[in-house]
């Protein structure tokens, strides 16, 4: 009997010790965290101590609680919350959270998750519910979750019970998801290459094609990491190509089987289809070498048909007649299919240059084993299998359910290209953290249907920028393609600004990305995560945090035409913020609209901020940078650089290495330190070269730079009224200190400056505008001002209070 399983299991830990458990007769309850309480109801009472499909640590840290049974009552009381169960009607009789709140209702005021797929979306969709709700309690729900068995293999429970988790967290939304990722587990650390820039279209490209436009993207210098090969890869006309037979009625799993059969038979393959790529090997040797990761999609439910290369070998490994033709049925719960699937299928694919599997996985949600999507099994297995040699787990699906952040990334399907979808996608994105669904994937651009518009492709490629994973991608059409210069030229060479910008993001976000694997913090947080009390908080949908420094508010509607600018609700917590395009400051505790032209959107730097770039933006290099820039705004911060090779599973055992950079501001005094590196510092470059751009100071007369306690050289220059300051040659073992002391905080334009500048841009009578502005800059003189010009003056005065 084939073991095979027992290679694609996870580490779990799920059994609660007994000392923080009540046990009433056929009710378990299982206090995991001073908010967090489990209820099981089994008329056996043959409670769950197994790992499930969602939910696989629940052995926490031992929590103090008491509790008091007073007739059919249980009241368990925490250090934070009191919890009210009745044993007599089996229900939550009330929640009292630690800020006095109490609570009946745990499905109101829910702040929703996410859902399976966007696929044929055109604009808004409804979102399965998460753990964060408004009221403070929200319920995960694992009673239909399928069990996982030490070997490997998945089984349906054997009772039919109730498995409800209480999260009552209030209003401490960050520590709800950090425990909601330890218990269904944490999100793996994401290889580097990821966070780039992805090319990706479904489109029957031929092998000179598809590297004409690889090299094309070189010769642009537009850094793209990953080339995305859709399906077409394979032989698709299937019937034209080997006859009827490749229809194959004759074995039909389910509706899905008979429709992909039938009417798309070519859907699944394994092949390369030599008539579009004649050398498949030199092709992908190609892109190896001129720095791309690969992807090839994938649609599995066919099964394996008798004209694939890997046929013969397939049938002899499954005992089937290799000459009877019979499809190799796609079964996700035979263990031995599954071998055979990685096996013949996948691994040789692997060898030859690909790096991981596009699972566009649509044929349904039934399998043999009750309960078990193959979906989930297919995240489940690809996630485990890619990384048997050493390599991250990684994959590209749709969202199965609670504890998909086990499987990055996200795939979130074929988008409607509207501007109805570009408006929903930012406040989908944050809101999947309520899930801890971190790392989604969308079609930037939109992949269907929709219309041309040349506004509307920058403004997705601008979110795309700020999203969790940056892939451009359409359908086939010819008229649809996310090539920059498709595009007029104004927006091909801003689209081509912002997609290098994304390239020298990479050290930040894969900071971030270290900090979502280690410390359960999602990249992407919706505004009331740092402002749970203020209402403002909950009231700008599509603006998030983008990591522990900026704050992004994507543009998603169309500019007005009399004044070029188009607008996004903001919210400012308290603080200081500088737009790092702009560069103009905010002061917070606002509730506000910002305006911008098609050049940009606004990105927030927080008071304090430092953010590291590379200075790399013209090739898809991913490697650790030699040359960083770093934005620094003054306040009182620090941030952990994290670096390591990028790919393996080695900073398991120590190969990474961080580097803390430090401001403090005192006065109109400024220190900015860059502490010697700690960990395994070959995984960084010898030497490094560091542009320190003060984002909010202008300039300062008296600079000093020591290194290790001694003055260094470095030189200084004002870009944009930003002060830079360039060191070189600095070692990992080095201490940098550098001292602005008297500097001038750098400050918005002159008010008229930017009135005259916003004046100028609205169309009309220019007679009429000088009238309007000049009673405008007069002091306490009311003046009745265009609509279009309400909004952006608005926002003009706010720079000034």
């Amino acid at each position: 009997m084939s073991n095979y399983l027992s290679k694609l299991k996870i580490s779990t830990n799920p059994v609660t010790d007994a000392s923080n458990t009540i046990v009433l007769n056929d009710i378990r309850l299982s206090v995991l965290s001073p908010y967090m309480l489990r209820v099981e109801i089994d008329k056996a009472s043959e409670f769950c101590d197994q790992p499930t499909q969602s939910v696989i640590d629940r052995s926490f840290n031992e929590a103090e609680f008491t509790y008091e049974i007073l007739g059919s009552a249980v009241i368990i009381t925490t250090s934070s919350v009191k919890f009210i169960f009745d044993t007599a009607k089996r229900v939550m009789e009330s929640i009292t959270l630690d800020d006095g709140r109490k609570i009946t209702d745990y499905k109101k005021g829910n702040l929703k998750g996410t859902c399976r797929t966007l696929d044929g979306v055109n604009g808004r969709t409804s979102l399965n519910d998460g753990i964060i709700s408004l009221n403070g309690v929200a319920i995960l729900d694992d009673s239909d979750s399928l069990i996982l068995c030490d070997d490997g293999r998945v089984k349906p429970r054997e009772n039919a019970e109730a498995d409800i988790y209480y999260f009552a967290y209030g209003y401490n939304y960050r520590e709800a998801i950090k425990d909601l990722f330890n218990l269904t587990g944490k999100a793996p650390l994401i290889p580097r290459f990821t966070l780039g820039n992805w090319w990706s279209r479904y489109k029957a490209y031929t092998q000179d094609e598809y590297t004409e436009l690889m090299q094309r993207f070189i010769d642009e210098k537009i850094p793209v990491t990953i080339a995305t090969i859709d399906m077409d890869w394979h032989w698709v006309d299937v019937v034209k190509r080997f006859g009827k037979d490749a229809l194959d009625d004759k074995h039909k799993n389910s509706i899905y089987e008979l429709f992909y059969n039938t009417v798309f038979p070519g859907w699944t393959g394994y092949s390369w289809n030599t008539d579009l790529f004649p050398d498949h090997k030199a092709f992908l040797t190609w892109l190896k070498n001129n720095g791309f990761k690969i992807t090839m999609n994938l649609h599995p439910a066919s099964g394996c048909k008798f004209y694939e290369d890997a046929y013969n070998d397939f049938c002899e490994f499954m005992e089937i007649d290799k000459n009877s033709k019979q499809q190799i049925r796609f079964d996700i719960t035979d263990e031995k299919f599954i071998e055979g699937y990685f096996r013949f299928l996948h691994h040789p694919h692997e060898e030859e240059g690909v790096d991981f599997w596009w699972i566009d996985w649509q044929q349904g949600k039934n399998t043999s084993i009750k309960g078990l999507d193959p979906l989930w099994a297919l995240n489940h297995y690809h996630s485990i299998d890619i990384s048997r040699d050493g390599k991250r787990p990684l994959i590209l699906s749709r969202f199965a359910g609670a504890g998909s952040q086990r499987y990055p990334l996200g795939f979130s399907g074929d988008t409607v290209q509207t501007w109805k979808s570009l408006e929903f996608q930012p406040y989908f994105t944050s809101t999947a953290s309520n899930i801890g669904y971190s790392w989604w994937s969308h079609d930037i651009g939109g992949h269907c249907r929709g219309y041309r518009d040349d506004e509307l492709y920058l403004r997705w490629v601008q979110y795309g920028v700020f999203s969790p994973i940056n892939r451009l991608h359409s359908t086939s059409n010819e008229f649809m393609g996310k090539e920059p210069w498709m595009y007029n030229k104004f927006v091909e060479n801003t689209a081509v600004d912002f997609l290098r910008f994304r390239h020298r993001l990479i050290p930040y976000i894969y900071s971030m990305n270290k900090r979502t694997a280690s410390e359960g913090r999602c990249l992407i947080e919706p505004m009331y995560y740092g402002n749970p009390r203020d209402e403002r908080a909950y009231k700008c949908p599509n603006e998030y945090y983008f990591g522990s420094e900026l704050i992004v508010c994507p543009i998603t509607e169309k500019v007005n035409t009399d004044t070029g600018l188009a607008g996004t609700e903001v919210y400012l917590p308290k603080g200081r913020y500088t737009d790092i395009f702009t560069g103009r400051i905010y002061r917070g505790n606002t509730l506000t609209k910002l305006y911008r032209d098609q050049s940009t959107i606004p990105v927030l730097a927080k008071e304090g901020a430092i953010i590291p770039l590379s200075i790399n933006d013209k090739n898809n290099s991913t490697a650790n940078p030699e040359n960083m820039e770093l934005l620094i705004s003054r306040g009182n911060n620090s941030f952990t650089l994290y670096e390591d090779d990028g790919e393996t599973l080695n900073f398991l055992n120590g190969a990474y290495c961080e580097t803390e950079f430090c401001v403090k501001k005192t006065g109109q005094d400024l220190e900015f330190s860059i502490n010697a590196a700690s960990g395994d510092i070959s995984v960084i470059p010898k030497v490094r070269n560091y542009t320190l751009t003060f984002i909010d100071i202008s300039g300062c007369n008296n600079i000093s730079v020591k290194v290790n306690g001694k003055d260094f050289d470095f030189e200084t220059s004002n870009v944009k009224n930003m002060l830079r300051v360039d060191i070189k040659n600095i070692t990992p073992e080095d201490k940098v200190i550098v001292n602005l002391n008297n500097y001038t905080a750098r400050k918005n334009p002159e008010k008229k400056i930017l009135l005259i500048e916003l004046f100028s841009k609205l169309r009309g009578s220019n007679e009429k505008k000088q009238v309007k502005f000049t009673k405008l800059i007069k002091k306490n003189n009311p003046v009745k001002l265009p609509i279009q010009l309400k909004g952006p003056v608005a926002e003009l005065e706010e720079l000034y209070y």
